[in-house]
C-alpha cells in the first residue's frame, strides 16, 4: 500500500470512528435503526389487515327446518362470521343502520323447498356497502359458503348439483390468502425507506449547525472521504435493521421466505443506498436538522406508503399516478420483497427492479457529489 493510500485509509478510518462515536453519544440513530422498525412492524403487522374476520352477520330465519339448521351451522364454524340472530327483518335492518351488523342473511319460510329449483332464490343476502372493501369480502365469503354447503348437501342426498358453471379455485404463492403475508414484506420496504432517509438526513445538517464542517474542510480530508465516513456507519445500522425486520417477518408473523436470503440482502443493499443517498442529499441541501427531518418524512415515507404498491394496487391508479410511481424507489423493492418472500428467486422480476434501484442510487450519489463540493458558501 502506497503512502498516500495509507493516509487515505487512516483518514477514512478516523472519520468512521468519529461517526460511530457520535452514534454512541446520541442513541437516536440506534433508535431509528432498530426501535422504529420493531414499532412499525408491530403496529402495521398486527393493526393493518385486509382480511375480514369475525364479521357480525344478522340471521333472519322465518321457519326452522333441518336444512336451515345445517346451513347456519356451517357459518357458526367459520372464522369469518359472527352470527347474530333476529326475529324479523325490521330488527335486522335497524341493526344494519346502527352498524351493529355488516350483513343480513334471510332464509325464507320456503327455504327447504326452493333449494334445488332453477331460477328460484332460496336465500336473500343484504350487505352494508358503506365499507366497499369489506362488503365485497363478505359477499364473496357468503357466496363461497353457500356453494360449498349446497355441494355437501347434494352429495349427502346422492344427487348432482346442477350449476351452469363450476369454479375450481387455484391460489398460487399465498395459498392461505393471508393479507399479512402480502403486507409485511412490503412494509419492510416502507420502513427501510423511512429509516434509511432519517439516518442520514441530519448528519451533514448537524455538521453545518455545529460549525464542525468548517474544521473538517480545513483538514486534508476530501469531501468523498467525509461522505464515505458518514455513509458506512449508517449503512451498517440500516442493514442491521433490515435483518431484524426479516427475522420478525419470518419468526413472529410467520411469513414464508421461499427465496434466498442473500438475494434479499443484495437487493436490500441497493435499496438502502437509494434511501441513504436520498437522506444525505436532503441533509446537504437543507443544512438544518429540523427541516431535514421533516423533509425526509414527507418525501420518503408518504410516497413509499401510498405509491409503492404496498397496500394500493398500482395498476388500478390513474395513468399519471402510475407514471409517478416509477420515481419511487420503494416501488421496486416492494416487488422484490413480495416476490422473494412468497414466490422465490424469480429473476425476470428481480433483475429489472434491481437495475432500476441501481440507476436511482447512481443518480442520487451523482447529485450528492455535485451539491457537496469542498468549499464553504
Amino acid at each position: 500500500m502506497s503512502d498516500s493510500r495509507a493516509k487515505k485509509y487512516l483518514r477514512l478510518k478516523g472519520l468512521i470512528g468519529k461517526e460511530f462515536l457520535q452514534i454512541w453519544r446520541d442513541p437516536s440513530s440506534l433508535s431509528i435503526a432498530f426501535v422504529l422498525p420493531v414499532f412499525l412492524l408491530l403496529l402495521f403487522g398486527y393493526g393493518v389487515s385486509l382480511d375480514a374476520k369475525r364479521v357480525p352477520v344478522g340471521w333472519v330465519i322465518e321457519k326452522t327446518t333441518p336444512e336451515t339448521t345445517s346451513f347456519t351451522a356451517a357459518f357458526q364454524q367459520s372464522e369469518y362470521f359472527r352470527p347474530v340472530y333476529f326475529a324479523d327483518m325490521a330488527a335486522a335492518e335497524r341493526a344494519v343502520l346502527t352498524r351493529d351488523i355488516m350483513a343480513i342473511i334471510r332464509l325464507r319460510a320456503d327455504f327447504s323447498s326452493q333449494l334445488f329449483k332453477q331460477n328460484s332464490p332460496a336465500i336473500q343476502v343484504i350487505v352494508d356497502g358503506v365499507d366497499a372493501n369489506t362488503a365485497r369480502l363478505v359477499s364473496g365469503y357468503v357466496q363461497g359458503a353457500w356453494n360449498e354447503w349446497l355441494s355437501h348437501l347434494a352429495a349427502l342426498r346422492g344427487t348432482a348439483l346442477s350449476q351452469p358453471v363450476i369454479a375450481e379455485h387455484r391460489i398460487w404463492y399465498n395459498s392461505a390468502v393471508l393479507s399479512k403475508d402480502f403486507l409485511v414484506p412490503g412494509l419492510i420496504a416502507v420502513i427501510m425507506t423511512l429509516t434509511g432517509a432519517l439516518l442520514t438526513a441530519m448528519v451533514m445538517a448537524r455538521e453545518w449547525e455545529r460549525g464542525t464542517l468548517e474544521a473538517m474542510i480545513a483538514t486534508p480530508v476530501t469531501m468523498g472521504e467525509v461522505l464515505l465516513g458518514k455513509l458506512i456507519p449508517y449503512y451498517l445500522l440500516g442493514m442491521g435493521g433490515m435483518l431484524l425486520s426479516i427475522a420478525m417477518a419470518v419468526f413472529l408473523f410467520g411469513v414464508p421466505l421461499r427465496g434466498s436470503l442473500w438475494v434479499l440482502l443484495l437487493t436490500g443493499t441497493l435499496f438502502l443506498l437509494v434511501a441513504l443517498g436520498m437522506g444525505l442529499l436532503i441533509s446537504i441541501v437543507s443544512r438544518n436538522q429540523f427541516v431535514a427531518g421533516q423533509a425526509a418524512i414527507i418525501t420518503t415515507f408518504l410516497p413509499a406508503f401510498i405509491l409503492s404498491g404496498f397496500i394500493f394496487d398500482i395498476t388500478s391508479m390513474p395513468a399519471a399516478i402510475q407514471a409517478l410511481t416509477y420515481l419511487i424507489g420503494a416501488r421496486y423493492f416492494v416487488t422484490i420483497l413480495q416476490t422473494v418472500f412468497l414466490a422465490g428467486d424469480l429473476w425476470p422480476v428481480i433483475l429489472p427492479n434491481a437495475l432500476a434501484l441501481s440507476v436511482m442510487a447512481v443518480v442520487f450519489f451523482a447529485l450528492i457529489a455535485k451539491k457537496a463540493p469542498k468549499r464553504l458558501e
